[in-house]
């Protein structure tokens, strides 16, 4: 910490560091073309193309049109078209997202049908996945559009955390470790209890229980930083927290 950070007040502190966040570097470059926005929004929208395009198809799309629309959203986002619609005052990156994209489809839908697939336009890399083979994997159920944005949006948001604790693990030397005990890092209750566990990791019982309850910790200490990338203030991070929990539960 430097000098000048000692005299301030932590809260201060943190507030200050909190404004380097993707989502906060977007917002405070509405009126600019900065290329660090550019980069956070981008970085943004790759994590965030599959609930899109899970809303789009449940709004009856087929999966070519919801691909071409999901492709021109993200190609308007990144030529700040919507950006400037953004409110600071609620300016959770999801709530953005979807609003944005209702009026995306209600407004634009015509002239985004005109242009297939990438053509003229940014694409947003979808990194080699298969989005309608993973939307024909969900559950067939009267999920509205937005319940099933919601749902793909917590999920997302866990698989990216549990992506970085496993390259973590990888850069190691430990990722056996880590498949064992990524059951127990959200569910109290797995399949394989803490005696399977130390029998197959050759440790103690204490010793799984004390890992398990470590990589707790940093299972959430993950979540909390990707969620401040997608919130524009501190007290924002644990609203979605609770309100990640109250999605997955139901």
């Amino acid at each position: 910490m430097s000098p000048s950070e000692s005299n301030q007040d932590p809260a201060s502190i943190h507030d200050q560091r909190f404004t380097t966040t993707h989502w906060s570097v977007v917002l405070s470059a509405v009126d600019q073309a900065s290329p660090g926005s550019e980069a956070a929004l981008a970085r943004l929208c790759q994590s965030y193309w599959y609930p899109l395009y899970a809303y789009v198809r449940r709004r009856g799309y087929s999966p070519e049109d919801a691909q071409d629309l999901t492709q021109s959203y993200f190609a308007s986002l990144l030529k700040r078209k919507y950006l400037d619609r953004a409110d600071r005052e609620r300016g959770r990156f999801r709530t953005f997202l979807l609003s944005s994209l209702e009026n995306f489809l209600n407004n634009e839908w015509d002239r985004a049908s005109a242009q297939k697939r990438g053509g003229g336009q940014r694409n947003i890399s979808w990194d080699d996945q298969d989005a309608e083979g993973r939307y024909l994997n969900e559950p067939v159920d009267e999920l509205t559009p937005e319940r099933i944005f919601e749902k793909r949006w917590a999920a997302t948001l866990l698989e990216l955390v549990l992506k970085q604790m496993r390259e973590e693990f990888i850069v190691s030397g430990k990722v056996e470790l880590f498949e064992a005990i990524k059951p127990h890092l959200w569910s109290e209750g797995p399949a394989t209890s803490y005696a399977q566990l130390a029998v197959q990791l050759e440790m103690t019982v204490v010793a799984v229980k004390v890992t398990v309850h470590r990589l707790r910790h940093r299972y959430r200490d993950l979540l909390r930083a990707e969620i401040a990338h997608s919130v524009t203030t501190p007290g924002e991070v644990d609203d979605e927290i609770r309100h990640l929990i109250k999605v997955m539960s139901e």
